[in-house]
């Protein structure tokens, strides 16, 4: 029987939307699909040393310039003729890469060109409303009518968190008017439950996001540790560089890490530092770990993700123009951190049985 080939697409906006394509391959190569990689840049690295022996395809997406001291909102306004002349481009090149590679579907995961007409396309998203800053908050309507439109060229839209009042997203994708083609399949995290490791590292920092943010983050904290005598490693993602130095006597710092390298960095580490990207705080909540988030500037969605677990006393936050180490440290221990996630993939294994019976 012939294998289905199923091709993968996330976006390049971080490494959040790689690494939780992570067990949906898994999932798809245990049902002897063959599963095709098509990604950029980080993203692409990442994926090709998780998965060595799978086929990688470069599809180029759309990078939109980051603001450092601009308003973000206005800084993403002016660059809407650019991401929907992006949106074209990967569209038509993603039906190139079909043709030519024999595809029978698409799993896209927040790229909204990477659909076809011809064979059934999976859209992954876990931001069904993107939240907007105050500042045009006014056309929230307007932004909310679009991604609904965007997303209606997918066959399914799969939302990586559970219905229930337990869920990780909040209002982001928890609303009376979703998609009538949506389904829960439950958070994903492509990471090992460790027990019984010593905690051998007392801060461990994971690095990620758009440029030059991400610069910015790993120059503060950095500093702030070299104040200390804490014994620290820094994960810089950055998996197309593959290095490990001792930048102090107390301060490793490697370029990226693999699933079962980092699994094993977070089991063995009393604090981790990173920012609350939805793939990150789905990867903690399943290991039931605590953290310090340091939202990434003027992006709303990780704003309202560390302010909602802040409420809700799971995990402590600061913003990184007022971040202090000590301060942090300090608070750390006030709240609960995550209770671990029982997530047995059964939603997840669901809709892919169903997307594989739908090839013909």
């Amino acid at each position: 029987m012939k294998r289905k080939r199923i091709l993968i697409a996330p976006l390049d906006w971080g490494l959040g939307h790689a690494t939780r394509c992570i067990p949906i391959i898994h999932e798809l190569s245990a049902r002897n699909a063959e599963v095709i990689i098509a990604a950029d840049n980080r993203p692409a690295e990442l994926l090709k040393k998780e998965f060595p022996d799978l086929q990688h395809i470069q599809f180029p997406g759309y990078t939109l310039e980051y603001p450092v001291n601009e308003n973000m909102a206005w800084t993403m306004f002016r660059q809407l003729p650019t991401l929907f002349k992006g949106i074209s481009a990967e569209h038509k090149y993603l039906n190139e890469i079909i043709n030519s590679n024999a595809i029978d579907a698409v799993i896209s995961d927040n790229r909204w060109g990477a659909y076809s007409k011809s064979i059934p396309s999976i859209y992954i998203v876990h931001q069904l409303r993107i939240l907007l800053s105050d500042f045009i908050r006014w056309g929230q309507g307007i932004v909310d009518f679009e991604n609904r439109q965007l997303i209606k060229n997918f066959n399914e839209v799969w939302i990586p968190d559970f219905a229930s009042e337990q869920n990780l997203s909040g209002e982001l994708s928890h609303s009376s008017r979703l998609p009538r083609n949506s389904f829960y399949i439950g958070p994903l995290s492509r990471l090992i439950k460790l027990d019984g490791m010593r905690k051998e590292m007392d801060i461990l920092v994971i690095l990620s996001g758009p440029e030059p943010q991400r610069s910015m983050l790993e120059e503060i904290l950095t500093s702030q540790l070299k104040e200390t005598s804490l014994r620290s490693l820094i994960v810089k993602g950055t998996p197309e560089k593959n290095f490990k130095l001792k930048l102090t006597e107390n301060i490793t710092v490697v370029s990226s890490l693999t699933s079962s390298e980092l699994s094993q960095a977070i089991a063995s580490a009393h604090v981790v530092i990173s920012r609350p990207g939805y793939s990150t705080i789905m990867d903690l909540s399943f290991l039931g770990t605590n953290a310090i988030f340091i939202p990434t500037p003027q992006q709303t969605e990780q704003e309202f993700l560390a302010h909602r677990l802040k409420e809700q006393g799971i995990c402590y936050s600061e913003l990184q123009n007022e971040f202090s180490l000590q301060r942090a440290l300090k608070q750390f221990n006030a709240y609960t951190g995550f209770s671990q996630l029982q997530n047995d993939y059964s939603l997840l294994q669901q809709r892919i049985d169903h997307l594989l019976k739908s090839i013909t």
